[in-house]
């Protein structure tokens, strides 16, 4: 694709990583069979190739100069999911979440946000990152639960008690990313995999000063905090890459969502000079639970009797970190029955803050999830992240679990 991006813009760190990426696009549109969006609204503009347009008017100054024609712009760019199916089937390469993240705070910049919109979205980043204010807020939501509207009470959880966490006991070591809304949401997950590593002969070690990953910040417009974040993060674990005891095997995230920002932490420090050096060794070590277990004699903790599983990839799992068959063949080699599920690379509409910025197309493409998912009976149904597992059981009466719940349980 041919660009003619504004000089000032083309000078920029992020016009540079623009420009590039818009050059790889040769505009085939095969990335509109694969986004839910399109397949949502049939709008050339609610898809991946009608968005990088979008983009690319706006890098070259084409645009109205009018919010009107910005605040369009940067609607279509909001309902993007950022689910990443485009990319992988997108046969030249094009990074189109890079490209999406650049675009929303150039058009955000160009045309502004409306006052509601702008004060919810100031609001998520504060209040979501903050694991201490956001588990406060769960706990009052729980107790005043049935005072609140069916709509927001349907998003409060029921408590999810963590279980026993083994000591440190094993000559190889693990970190976990423990992450922002997860600890108050589903402490049990963290847990469960501490567990279950245990049972491998792994000891699973969280460190205290790390938090969220940054993406919160990252997709909500606020670039400069997600790279405190970031940075934050990277203090934290630092000094466990040189214990004299010896050095971590690796720092896992147990939220795919998490786990696909900390393996990007390279790029978004890489002009840090402090940093970037950190960022790329942080970014190697960052591993999904999953890459982990494949790796151990995982077979010793097959259940007694097999269970009909409905498995949901998450988007930043499959399409994200490109990790696709491996819980799939974890739980099968385990004995568990995975049943089909048509349409698996679609989002089940959770992304992040989506399901509460844009909340009718994702309660739209929950349901269509989930028609898939129990299409077959399944027992109960299985993810690798928490918006998803949240977002899924929401609008689901069977359980939606961790896959890590299944081997925890088995090794009871």
């Amino acid at each position: 694709m041919q660009t003619q991006i504004l000089t000032a813009l083309r000078q920029t760190p992020e016009g540079k990583v623009a420009e590039d990426i818009l050059r790889r696009c040769v505009h085939c549109g095969f990335c509109n069979a694969t986004c839910p969006t399109y397949q949502l609204l049939g709008d050339e503009n609610e898809g991946p190739r009608g968005r990088i347009y979008l983009i690319k008017q706006l890098m070259e100054g084409h645009l109205e100069n009018t919010p009107d024609s910005g605040r369009k712009t940067l609607q279509h760019l909001d309902r993007c999911l950022l689910c990443r199916a485009c990319e992988t089937t997108c046969p030249s390469g094009v990074e189109y979440g890079k490209l999406l993240d650049i675009g929303r705070n150039l058009a955000e910049q160009h045309a502004g946000r409306e006052r509601a919109d702008n004060t919810l979205r100031k609001r998520l980043r504060t209040y979501l990152p903050n694991s201490s204010t956001f588990g406060l807020g769960l706990k009052l939501g729980r107790t005043f639960k049935p005072l609140l509207p069916e709509t927001l009470a349907n998003k409060i959880t029921e408590p999810r008690p963590a279980g026993t966490w083994p000591k440190a006991r094993h000559n190889r070591w693990i970190l976990v990313l423990d992450g922002c809304v997860q600890p108050a949401l589903s402490p049990d997950i963290n847990a469960a995999t501490a567990r279950v590593l245990d049972k491998l002969g792994i000891s699973l070690v969280a460190a205290p000063k790390a938090g969220c990953c940054g993406a919160v910040s990252q997709h909500l417009g606020a670039p400069d905090d997600a790279l405190d974040y970031m940075r934050r993060n990277i203090d934290a674990w630092w000094p466990y890459l040189y214990r004299k005891e010896g050095a971590i095997e690796a720092i896992v995230t147990t939220a795919s969502g998490c786990g696909v920002m900390v393996k990007e932490y390279a790029h978004h420090l890489r002009h840090d000079p402090e940093y970037a050096i950190k960022a790329e060794r942080i970014a190697n070590l960052c591993k999904d639970i999953s890459e982990i277990i494949i790796k151990e004699n995982y077979q010793q903790l097959a259940p007694t009797s097999a269970t009909r599983v409905a498995w949901h990839p998450p988007c930043t799992l499959q399409h994200g970190q490109k990790i696709r068959g491996v819980v799939e063949n974890i739980l099968t080699d385990c004995g568990y029955v995975l049943l089909p599920v048509a349409d698996e690379h679609l989002c089940c509409g959770s992304a992040g803050t989506y399901s509460i910025l844009q909340p009718e197309l994702a309660q739209q493409l929950r349901r269509n999830k989930l028609a898939n998912l129990t299409a077959q009976t399944p027992e109960m149904i299985v993810t690798a992240n928490i918006g998803c597992q949240t977002h899924l059981q929401e609008g689901s009466s069977l359980p939606v679990m961790h896959w890590i719940h299944l081997l925890d349980r088995t090794s009871a």
